[in-house]
């Protein structure tokens, strides 16, 4: 399975990619995030970088529907991020090869995009 060191790894072997300051991880590709650590908001609490769970572009409302609908074990959403192509990824539960694909998609999605 997955963890941060592997999103590290895999992200940076992209082109163009910029990694941003932050307490987690935080991915660029020509300025747009591609993929970061989830930053947990609950209410009357500080928010918490989750480096277990990574978000993830991808591109359009449709693709964000078949990964929660088609794999709801890997991937989830919260409200903050309702209307917005994102979701978010357990990494424990994804292996390396696939977590590879999922972050080149995204890069390449912001890349052209």
């Amino acid at each position: 399975m997955a963890d941060a060191g592997d999103v590290r790894r895999l992200a940076l072997a992209l082109p163009e990619v910029e990694e941003i300051p932050s307490e987690g991880f935080d991915f660029r590709v020509r300025g747009k995030g591609f993929v970061w650590s989830y930053p947990e908001r609950n209410p009357g609490q500080r928010r918490v970088i989750r480096t277990d769970v990574a978000v993830l572009y991808v591109g359009d409302e449709a693709e964000k529907q078949a990964l929660l609908l088609g794999e709801p074990e890997l991937f989830f959403t919260t409200t903050g991020y309702e209307g917005f192509p994102l979701v978010m990824l357990w990494l424990d539960k994804v292996g390396v090869e696939r977590l590879d694909e999922l972050i080149g998609d995204a890069h390449r999605m912001r890349s052209e995009g």
